[in-house]
């Protein structure tokens, strides 16, 4: 399952047509951490987190800054603490989590005076470095989407924060190709390919 933001709803249909019969793929709707894990523990409420692996992002919600005030929806500390309870929520459920870094944003044409929120580079990379900390610290496998987009150079953006379809499916291969050296890593012989299925929240 590949729970994220709305770079993850770009991508997820070229990542599951690459990914093929080998998962069982399903792609859900997230936000900033707070939501992403109350998505989470709802599921878990529910007994509906029947998932072996998760690749998770949550990031550029939580750093959209007031402009007037300069406040973050979701505080670094509290950012924090959410990544922390998820690790924890998933571990408990048995799901082996795989963290995928926040990709960045084009500040320049982002913060501009009639933006209803701002987005700072700084920012996506404190709280990245911050994700990258808690991640280590509990054993979780990172993706650095964030590094292979930023390899990708320039005129990569069709906003402020999204990608062109080009890069939407150059991200999707990029994924494909890391889980496929995952898969052979921690394939078991129990382990056999399963059909895919496709949910949205």
């Amino acid at each position: 399952m590949v729970v994220g933001d709305s770079i993850s709803a770009h991508y997820h249909p070229y990542l599951e047509r690459h990914l093929g019969p080998s998962f069982e793929y399903a792609w859900a709707g997230g936000g900033d951490s707070s939501r992403v894990l109350t998505q989470l523990q709802d599921r878990q409420g529910a007994g509906s987190l029947d998932v072996d692996v998760m690749l998770l992002n949550c990031g550029l919600h939580d750093i959209k800054t007031d402009p007037a005030t300069g406040a973050k929806q979701v505080p670094r500390d509290e950012y924090e603490q959410n990544l922390r309870d998820i690790v924890k929520l998933l571990d408990a459920s048995g799901v082996m989590l795989i963290w995928v870094r926040t990709t960045p944003c084009d500040e320049a044409v982002h913060n501009k005076a009639d933006m209803e929120f701002h987005r700072f580079a700084a920012d996506c990379e404190a709280y990245n470095h911050a994700a990258d900390e808690i991640m280590a610290a509990s054993g979780v496998e990172l993706l650095d989407l964030h590094g292979f987009t930023l390899q990708l150079g320039e005129g990569v953006y069709c906003d402020h924060v999204h990608f062109h379809d080009g890069v939407r499916q150059q991200q999707a291969a990029f994924i494909s190709g890391w889980l496929s050296h995952w898969l052979k890593v921690h394939h078991t012989a129990n382990d056999a390919p399963v059909s895919r299925r496709h949910s949205r929240d």
